[in-house]
C-alpha cells in the first residue's frame, strides 16, 4: 500500500538518510538491511519521515534519542503514533540507549513484533 507524504519533506528525508545517527547506521547495516523483506530508511508517510519503514508490514521502527525524553517530544511522539496506528501502521519504538546496550534484545523483538524469521542474522 502506498501513502500519501508531504512533498516538502523530500529533501529532508534525502539529507537524513546519508547523515544517520550512530544507532540508526548500527541498526540499518548490522540487522534491517539484512532482513529478508525491504526496509525504507527514513521514509516520508504524511507529514512525517520515519526513521525505518517495512512497508509490507505496515511497520515503523522509530529510533528515539535523549530528547524524545521530554514531556514536549513524548506528547508529539504519542499524537505522531495515533496518526500512523489510524493508517494500520504499527510503530515500534527503542531509544538509543537500548541500541547501544541491548542490540540483540532490540532485533529480537523487532523479530517478535513483525512475526520474521531471521535467527542466523543475529549470530552475525
Amino acid at each position: 500500500m502506498s501513502y500519501r507524504y508531504n512533498r516538502d519533506l523530500v529533501s529532508v528525508a534525502q539529507l537524513l538518510r546519508k547523515n544517520m545517527t550512530k544507532e540508526e547506521r548500527h541498526l540499518w547495516y548490522d540487522f534491517l538491511k539484512k532482513l529478508p523483506v525491504p526496509v525504507k530508511r527514513q521514509k516520508n508517510i504524511g507529514n512525517y519521515i520515519v526513521d525505518f519503514f517495512i512497508e509490507r508490514l505496515n511497520t515503523v521502527i522509530e529510533l528515539d534519542g535523549s530528547q524524545h525524553g521530554t514531556n514536549e517530544h513524548a506528547k508529539a511522539d504519542r499524537k505522531r503514533d495515533e496518526e500512523l496506528r489510524a493508517l494500520g501502521i504499527r510503530v515500534l519504538r527503542y531509544t538509543n540507549l537500548e541500541i547501544n546496550q541491548n542490540f540483540t534484545g532490540v532485533c529480537q523483538d523487532i523479530l517478535k513484533n513483525t512475526g520474521l524469521s531471521a535467527d542466523p542474522l543475529l549470530d552475525r
